[in-house]
């Protein structure tokens, strides 16, 4: 990351550097782009040549093929429609007829042909050989043909069904598996089954009525004559360039039954099966794979498709291919060929352009160097004369120029300057301690009305209420004597009537006690800290373990403070009563006591009461000693922290809060040894000091 940021601020910084980017920029960036994009349209480009090359060489290979399964239906039905044939059917059984239909089998290409009835039983084979009498009527070609419709379908036949046909065909099908790599796993080991162009034709006689059906059909396993002639058709001498070589397949399901794809020294690769991607891709999945395959022992450009029985059930493919590395390597060699060309360009162009670039950073590298000579303090540093005479040359000129001239106005602004400055100094500090004087005043008047103003309040309202506070309180004594035992159901009642009662003079006495401390205020004696802060304890060990709060001291303090003990007390118990109430769930209390000196060196005791509450929330904090501020909504009358300010401010010391949300608050209270008397403390100018923090605590 530091390393990327050095050379971002190179670059921002130097000319030099911006112009070497500028200019090496097309040539180290938009070269390799541009040879990324040639690569990747090139490689495309390759791609889709190959696809559209083994599409069409598929397309020829199938129109071929079913040219070769036409051939086969009208040979079978040019028979079934020749007097040849009519003839036979006077003598089905006779030598003479099976060595006819020999010769028409082998005239045709045929390997087997037979004559049925008009139920599908044989009455003649080629040959004399004898068949099952067993209708075929099942199978669908002749099927057809009794039904008075030619047909010609591709079929798989199994062992037995090549038997019935013909027990050299059952023979001539069998071919061992050879262990293929990347093929699904078979569990045969050889293949047994045979795929048959299928061909029948009705024979009429001479008033149309189906005398017979005349049935024959070629054998795919092993008829190489039928793969090579594809091969020479879809791959004549010379469509392939480069050396490659290309091949054609018959498939049976995954097995190579006819094909001139070779393993070693020429031998034919028969019983080698297909890769179980294409397997899934194309006899699975019925789709035509156009794309590089491993073909047995080398990568091809391949081209399969689907063969499909007359049930539309897939049983086998069709396959052409050329060999794809010679190719591939054509094209590594172009590709290497056109970067070689692009390096040779960019580096020739990188020297011319890096011979120009230094033409035009040479003079602005030397006003650079005058820059940085008159940054650090060099007043005289100039560019000099400069061979350059272009907009270059002529502003180094001008830039001489242009720094005799501010040198000249930095001395007259330097004299300038110091006398403003010393004019300001002086203003300055006239105005600070005016300031300073007028904001002592503004906060002690304020704070003067507010306090007068809650004095008169509180006064009238404390003789308001006190008054028939004392006759409830006195009615309620009469009429506790008055009833005696009567007033025994409503005891509970009267007795809850004189709590509230004396809870209203309690707070009118808080009020009174913040509106007009002096006249609350007790004797001043030296009192131990620490004993007293054990006497709060003492008076508030109930509350701590009524919350299973954990109580923790550490009094290290020394010597008395000059205060009111009761007084002193009732701050201490506040601020307790406060840290046990903001952990409702229990916690740690934590009571410390030392000997420290404020910042003048005035001795002192620091007492400290921490809790591990909820702390004080950030916008309660400038508001925590205001009188009447509460956050206890319904139980608290906001006057007990401010009545603990106004006590220790009276004294002479000091109180102040320290609060992160979720970690709790801390109560700070600094006492004088001796106490420095004040009346009215100055709570607004101590708040801006003292108060910070934050949290949840509450008054």
């Amino acid at each position: 990351m530091r390393r990327r940021k050095s050379l971002l601020d190179t670059l921002d910084q130097s000319v030099r550097t911006k112009l070497l980017a500028l200019v090496l920029a097309p040539l180290l960036i938009g070269v390799p782009v541009l040879l990324a994009l040639v690569w990747t349209w090139g490689n495309q480009a390759y791609h889709r040549l190959l696809s559209f090359k083994i599409g069409s060489d598929l397309v020829t290979a199938h129109e071929y093929f079913d040219r070769v399964q036409q051939g086969v239906g009208a040979d079978l039905q040019a028979l079934a429609s020749s007097v040849p044939v009519g003839a036979l059917l006077a003598r089905p059984v006779e030598p003479a007829t099976a060595d006819a239909l020999h010769g028409m089998a082998v005239a045709r290409g045929l390997d087997f042909l037979h004559l049925l009835d008009h139920d599908g039983k044989p009455l003649a084979s080629a040959g004399g050989r004898h068949l099952p009498s067993i209708s075929r009527a099942s199978w669908a070609v002749v099927d057809s043909a009794m039904g008075g419709a030619p047909r010609t379908a591709i079929e798989l036949f199994p062992p037995a069904d090549l038997a019935v046909i013909d027990p050299a065909l059952r023979r001539r099908a069998h071919l061992p598996l050879v262990d293929t790599p990347a093929a699904v796993p078979e569990d045969r080991n050889s293949e047994d089954r045979g795929m048959v162009i299928h061909a029948a034709a009705p024979v009429f006689d001479a008033f149309g009525h189906l005398v017979a059906v005349l049935e024959g059909g070629v054998m795919l396993n092993g008829n190489l004559a039928i793969v090579d002639r594809i091969n020479a058709i879809v791959y004549r001498e010379g469509s392939l360039p480069l050396g490659s070589v290309g091949t054609a397949t018959l498939f049976l399901g995954d097995t190579r039954i006819a094909t001139n794809v070779r393993l070693f020294e020429g031998e034919r690769a028969l019983g080698t099966r297909v890769s179980r991607a294409v397997r899934e891709h194309v006899l699975e999945g019925g789709r035509v794979w156009q794309d590089t395959a491993f073909v047995v022992n080398d990568f091809y450009v391949s081209g399969y498709e689907p063969i499909e029985d007359s049930a539309g059930e897939r049983i086998g493919m069709l396959y052409v291919g050329f060999l794809e590395a010679p190719f591939r390597h054509a094209r590594t060699w172009a590709m290497g060929a056109l970067f070689a060309v692009f390096v040779v360009i960019s580096i020739g162009g990188t020297v011319l352009s890096l011979r120009f670039a230094r033409t035009v950073f040479r003079p602005i590298e030397r006003m650079n160097a005058v820059i940085q000579r008159v940054g650090a303090g060099d007043a005289d540093a100039r560019v000099g004369p400069i061979a350059s005479r272009d907009e270059l040359g002529r502003l180094a000129i001008e830039f001489d120029h242009l720094l005799d001239t501010l040198a000249a106005k930095r001395e007259e602004l330097q004299r300038w300057a110091d006398e403003l400055d010393s004019k300001v100094a002086e203003r300055t500090a006239e105005l600070a301690e005016a300031n300073e004087i007028l904001r002592r005043a503004q906060q002690q008047l304020v704070m003067s009305e507010k306090l007068a103003a809650i004095g008169e309040l509180t006064a009238g309202v404390a003789h308001e209420i006190n008054n028939p506070v004392a006759v409830i309180q006195g009615n309620l004594d009469v009429l506790n004597d008055v009833l005696g035992p009567q007033a025994e159901p409503v005891r509970e009642e009267i007795r809850l009537i004189h709590q509230q009662a004396d809870r209203i003079r309690q707070i009118v006495t808080k009020l009174l006690q913040f509106a007009r401390p002096g006249e609350f205020a007790g004797y001043a004696e030296n009192v131990a800290v620490n004993a007293v802060l054990a006497d709060c304890v003492l008076l508030t060990r109930h509350n701590i373990d009524k919350r299973r709060i954990e109580l923790v001291q550490a009094l290290d303090a020394s010597g008395t403070v000059e205060i009111n003990r009761s007084e002193l007390q009732q701050v201490l118990i506040n601020l307790i009563v406060n840290a046990v109430q903001a952990m409702p769930e229990g916690g740690r209390l934590s009571l410390a006591t030392e000997d420290r000196e404020d910042e003048g060196g005035q001795p002192g005791i620091l007492i400290r009461v921490r809790d591990t509450g909820q702390g004080i929330a950030s916008e309660h904090l400038d508001r925590i000693f205001d009188p009447f501020f509460t956050t206890k909504k319904g139980s608290g009358t906001g006057l007990g922290l401010s009545i603990s300010y106004t006590i220790i401010e009276r004294y002479g010391g000091r109180i102040h809060v320290d609060s992160t949300p979720g970690e709790g608050a801390e109560f700070s209270v600094w006492l004088r040894r001796e106490a420095h008397f004040d009346d009215a403390p100055n709570a607004p100018d101590f708040r801006a000091r003292w108060a910070s923090g934050a949290g949840k605590h509450t008054a």
